[in-house]
């Protein structure tokens, strides 16, 4: 009979993995705010902090996470028996919310980074108008502008500038910019606030069902139709991204914004914030602490170059974030340029970059359709790779659970149209007027730092001390024929979860309320929402755990012992933990060797 591993997916392609992960990793939040951040945080000085992390924290979990999935041959939940049995206890919380009613912790963080999907519905809004002559953000004559609009081509910049609301120094009244008001009027249609829900916007529901169709249709077959569809959403975005860097890097300007991204202030290094934010950015930009890249691995070859495979990919998704700070700035630059106005006016992080500054800056440019074109069909496909990643994340951990059920013909598909219809559905608020608010409140708190940084700890005590270091080097020189260096050891086990742990507690520390760019202020209630959905992803793995250490046999120490050592080894030999219960209840117990701590 055929093992559950045998009967698993692989990549029929190396080359579909490597694309596929590099999907994965480089995502929005390269393009969007690593630049921000660098020139908010001192400029050159910035990567100084971010390549730690990057070097402790970030490379080692990357390469331990692939390493896991590529040895075990198991998803993100799963994959945890043949190293530490009570790490799945964990991880099992963390991505399926299926077995006694639990499952909390990574389908919780999962499902928040769903939310996500949204942007791309906004992208696929924006992308559309790209198409008509003139812009429509770049003109005050649409259904949605008010009397305060101020459109590009005016030259009254003093008045209104970037997303910024001022006052006209001739007239006294408010103004607007007109990308502004596209942005706010006619995609958003904002509300006053998260408690005024207001009325669905079709369009924006059409956009955002039309992305889910998509990410259907990306992985409804498994690895078979996400290994041909990630050829163009990987690659392509690398050709816009270079079209747009020699644009942006050849307008007048584009120099200054340069400055601007790099200029280093030396003086920042003695903030605490900036270092956390380098330690936020490399946790989420390498993708780790989502099972993504376990999921990934799972479809490779056991005999894989995954070492040399992870190295590699993360220099290419650093050094993704950094080119795209130069297309990204040289834009801004020349958009400042443009209208006299300095840079630090028309920065902005996030939404604001996206959909606000960036599209004010091609619209200037000649050929403004096509220019727009391409850096939305850019930010389209950069959160399809990401958002089918997370899918095939839960599809593949519900299927190895189980294999009997799920394997079957035209199971996968069925529990796909599922899901896919529910996230659809809990997302349609969203869309709403007040929609932009509810999703600035779970991607402040529900996809948040600390819930990656807490089961980046566990991880690096699952393998580090309950499975072994120096056993899973000796692991993927078994499998690639490269023994890791002694530092990812030493990271595995010390370094990564100190720094990961210490990072945990400062942002508790730090701690500052979500406001709106626009100066709302929340309410208490979606305050405490927030803290809901933030302790959702953390709390469960404890009393989980706690809760199995309670249901076993034995005493304290014989029951940490069973939970705590692998029940199967991959590589060969199988322990029976009832045997070895019966064993240790016989005997006195013995010390664990030095190569198993």
């Amino acid at each position: 009979m055929e093992t559950r591993a045998e009967k698993r997916e692989q990549w029929k392609k190396k080359r579909e993995y490597i694309l596929a992960a590099a999907g994965n990793v480089v995502g929005l939040g390269n393009l969007w705010r690593f630049p921000y951040l660098c020139y908010k945080n001192g400029g050159g000085v910035f990567l100084l902090p971010y390549f730690f992390f990057a070097a402790l924290c970030g490379v080692p979990l990357f390469l331990l996470e692939t390493v896991i999935g590529q040895y075990t041959q198991e998803g993100a939940v799963t994959c945890w028996t043949k190293l530490c049995p009570l790490a799945q206890e964990f991880f099992l919380m963390l991505t399926l919310w299926i077995k006694k009613g639990t499952g909390f912790s990574l389908i919780m963080i999962q499902l928040y980074s769903r939310t996500y999907s949204i942007i791309l519905a906004w992208a696929l809004f924006y992308l559309i108008y790209c198409f008509q002559d003139p812009l429509p953000w770049a003109t005050c004559n649409n259904p949605w502008n008010s009397d305060r609009c101020v459109d590009l081509i005016s030259a009254n910049w003093t008045a209104a500038h970037s997303s910024n609301m001022t006052v006209n120094r001739t007239s006294g009244n408010l103004t607007k910019s007109s990308v502004s008001e596209f942005w706010e009027r006619g995609v958003l249609s904002m509300s006053g606030g998260i408690e005024e829900v207001g009325t669905v916007k079709w369009e924006l529901l059409l956009c955002l069902l039309a992305c889910w169709v998509a990410c259907y249709f990306c992985i409804w077959k498994g690895v078979r139709s996400t290994g041909k569809v990630v050829y163009f959403t990987a690659v392509f975005p690398y050709v816009m991204l270079a079209v747009l860097l020699v644009r942006g890097l050849t307008l007048p300007g584009a120099w200054q914004g340069v400055v601007y991204y790099l200029y280093p202030d030396p003086s920042r290094l003695a903030d605490l914030q900036v270092w956390m934010e380098a330690c936020a950015q490399v946790l989420f930009s390498y993708g780790v602490a989502s099972g993504t890249l376990i999921t990934l691995g799972s479809y490779n070859k056991v005999k894989n170059s995954c070492y040399r495979d992870s190295l590699w990919l993360c220099v290419l998704n650093s050094g993704t974030s950094f080119v795209a700070g130069f297309a990204v700035f040289s834009a801004l630059g020349f958009m400042a340029h443009k209208q006299g106005i300095p840079i630090n006016m028309v920065v902005e992080s996030g939404p604001g970059l996206a959909f606000i500054a960036f599209p004010q800056a091609v619209a200037m440019m000649p050929l403004p359709q096509l220019w727009a074109a391409c850096f939305f069909i850019m930010l389209i496909l950069l959160g399809l790779d990401t958002l089918f990643a997370g899918l095939e994340t839960i599809t593949s951990s519900l299927i190895d659970i189980f294999p009997r059920r799920m394997r079957r013909p035209w199971r996968r598909e069925i529990f796909l149209v599922f899901f896919c219809s529910v996230c659809f559905m809990l997302q349609i608020p969203l869309t709403a007027q007040g929609g932009v608010y509810l999703f600035q409140l779970i991607d402040y708190y529900g996809a948040n730092g600390a819930c990656i940084l807490f089961v980046s700890v566990v991880q690096c005590v699952a393998v580090g001390w309950a499975f072994g270091a120096e056993r899973m080097r000796d692991a993927v020189e078994a499998m690639t024929g490269q023994r890791p260096w002694v530092l990812f050891k030493l990271c595995w086990r010390y370094f990564t979860p100190l720094i990961c742990t210490v990072c945990f507690i400062c942002s508790f520390l730090d701690y500052q309320p979500l406001t709106s760019s626009r100066g709302y202020v929340y309410p208490d209630w979606a305050y405490h929402l927030g803290w809901a959905m933030a302790l959702s992803s953390v709390v469960g793995l404890p009393i989980w755990a706690i809760g199995k250490i309670c249901l076993i046999k034995g005493t304290l120490r014989q029951r940490l012992l069973v939970l705590w050592y692998p029940a199967s080894d991959p590589g060969g030999s199988t322990t029976n933990k009832r045997n070895l219960l019966s064993e240790t209840e016989m005997k006195p117990m013995s010390a664990p060797s030095p190569d198993m701590l």
